[in-house]
């Protein structure tokens, strides 16, 4: 597993102060696909111009959240994704805490950062830092995109919220794997 198996998919609406910090933490080693929610042509020929590993296509509507990411994904041709919201900031070795945990693990559907209002204790601990939990918060999950085939993405009836709950129902529902780790960080400004 390396950077050539992963592409990030951030959705987004208006953000451009907000996604310019999360792009630089990610950096250029992987590609990148923007749903930018709007149809704001400056946003697009800058992202794209700062980073050449980036696509950003404008949707010239808001689309919300799940639909946003289900087109963001439809366009992944990786292993892997890592969806993340664009006031989310990875921190130097989450990337790499992500691949960690994806060989130890490699029947996830999901792997998500700790967060702190984690109730752990609620959730069956696998090993030193990681819990097998029943849902995650969707600002940022890195999907194992094998895993989906049955299930589908995100139910495009969500505009914005419990998208991520209904996918995690899903695909607990159909025996899939979701995963907490504890290793992993990401600064995170809002909710999903």
């Amino acid at each position: 597993m390396n950077n050539k198996d992963i592409t990030a998919v951030i959705t987004s609406f208006r953000s451009e102060n907000k996604i310019i910090n999360c792009l630089k933490s990610l950096g250029r080693n992987f590609n990148i696909i923007v749903i930018e929610n709007s149809n704001d042509k400056n946003l697009k020929d800058k992202l794209e111009k700062d980073y050449p590993n980036l696509k950003c296509i404008l949707s010239d509507k808001n689309l919300g959240y799940a639909k946003g990411n289900n087109l963001g994904l439809s366009l992944v041709q990786t292993r892997f994704a890592l969806i993340i919201n664009p006031d989310a900031e990875v921190q130097s070795k989450t990337i790499n805490n992500f691949f960690l945990t994806a060989r130890n693990k490699p029947d996830f559907a999901i792997i998500a950062p700790y967060i702190q209002e984690a109730h752990l204790n609620a959730y069956d601990k696998i090993n030193e830092g990681v819990f097998q939990v029943k849902n995650v918060k969707g600002f940022a999950m890195f999907l194992n995109l094998d895993q989906f085939k049955e299930v589908g993405f995100f139910d495009e009836n969500f505009f914005i919220y419990f998208e991520e709950i209904d996918l995690c129902k899903r695909l607990i529902k159909n025996n899939k794997k979701i995963f907490l780790d504890t290793s992993i960080k990401i600064n995170h400004a809002g909710g999903t």
